[in-house]
């Protein structure tokens, strides 16, 4: 029996080498061979093939390392992209990753002499964030997918309408506390002028008694004043019935607009809550979701309802099925809300009162809207009318 025949232990080692990562200097970027140790990688530098190679890389090494450098660039994004697109991780887990697959371009063939090089660069260039600590360097991928700068961009200019209409909102409460001063000024004034009217009247009916009193005798004079008193008192009473009239009229107007000044406060503070809260991101850790990714179909997934375990991102949730308990991550775009039955728990993800806790008490499937009211918290027993499905989703017991 020879050395390394087939089975040969020697040939079972030798077996398990060619599979293996073997030590990088003995490797050859130009001709792609991968030698086991100092002995043949001299035997591969001296053969006609290498030579050749060689030849053509004395002819334009610039452009020859460039090309293995914008290679080497992009097939670590796309590995950074697809393990570690939303998590800071260690720049030397990331390559010892990506060095794991055995026919990946070699970092001694580009213009990189040292990770902490190459590193230093995607920094520079903005395609990852990094940051130097003492453990080593650790990187964030930037996403500049065209879809997620669509978002990024709508989320910029939503944020941008917020401020706008806040500052729009504290204007107009300016203007209603303003118009509701001017309102007490002119209830103040008009009392006043109730008040100079009285003291008027008194004045007049005590100056023709005097008069009365000075011009006639003594049983005619009396007979006089009494006639003279029960009219003024018949006239001070029908003047005070009108002013007391007109006052409670007054009155009333002027509980009418306060009232109505208050609702407009309450309705712009219903609508300020609902812009300040109001999010395009809808994930919270312990609700029941729906999967709606047509990609893992196949998997047997899509349709399915897990709960969601852990929010990454804001964005993207890791949930486990309630069927085979199995534990995906998966994107909010790919996911639905799930109604319960009535009076179930409900938490109401998205709107003014997102975060909290609530009953269904009734669902109305024309306006696609539910009626809920709110557990605990300092909303204790309010109740909201029309909450829109994507607003509210089953609570997991």
């Amino acid at each position: 029996m020879g050395k390394n025949e087939f089975l040969t232990p020697k040939a079972i080692a030798n077996g398990i080498k060619a599979k293996g990562l073997q030590k990088l200097r003995w490797y050859c970027q130009m001709c792609q061979k991968q030698c086991r140790d100092e002995n043949g990688f001299k035997c591969h530098c001296m053969s006609e093939s290498h030579q050749r190679q060689m030849q053509v890389f004395g002819q334009n090494p610039t452009r020859i390392i460039d090309g293995y450098s914008e290679e080497f660039e992009s097939m670590f994004l796309e590995h950074m992209k697809n393990s570690h697109r939303f998590s800071r991780v260690a720049a030397t887990v990331v390559y010892n990753e990506y060095i794991s697959y055995r026919h990946h371009v070699h970092m001694n063939s580009t213009q990189w002499a040292t990770l902490t090089e190459f590193v230093k660069y995607l920094g520079r260039t903005g395609k990852c964030k990094v940051e130097e600590t003492p453990k080593g360097w650790f990187m964030t991928y930037n996403d500049r997918d065209s879809e997620t700068m669509l978002k990024e961009k709508l989320k910029n200019k939503r944020i941008k309408a917020d401020i706008a209409d806040e500052e729009k909102m504290e204007r107009e409460i300016q203007r209603q506390i303003e118009r509701a001063e001017q309102m007490n000024g002119t209830n103040d004034k008009d009392n006043a002028e109730e008040e100079g009217i009285k003291s008027r009247m008194l004045e007049k009916n005590d100056g023709e008694g005097e008069r009365i009193k000075l011009s006639l005798g003594q049983l005619k004079k009396n007979v006089e004043m009494n006639e003279k008193r029960d009219s003024s008192r018949l006239m001070f009473d029908e003047v005070e019935n009108e002013n007391s009239n007109r006052k409670r009229k007054r009155e009333g107007q002027n509980s009418g607009r306060n009232a109505s000044v208050l609702d407009e406060l309450m309705k712009e503070e219903e609508k300020a809550k609902e812009r300040k809260n109001r999010k395009d991101y809808w994930l919270f850790q312990g609700i029941i979701v729906k999967v709606m990714s047509k990609a893992l179909a196949d998997k047997g997934y899509y349709k399915q309802k897990g709960v969601v375990r852990k929010v990454i991102d804001k964005y993207c949730g890791e949930i486990e099925m309630l069927e085979n308990k199995h534990v995906l991550r998966v994107d909010q775009e790919e996911l639905e809300t799930v109604l319960p039955q009535i009076g179930g728990l409900v938490k109401i993800v998205n709107g003014a009162y997102r975060g909290e806790n609530a009953r269904l008490l009734a669902i109305d499937t024309d306006n696609f809207s539910a009626k809920v009211q709110i557990e605990k918290g300092i909303y204790d027993g309010r109740v909201l009318k029309a909450v829109e499905y994507e607003d509210i989703c089953k609570l997991a017991q």
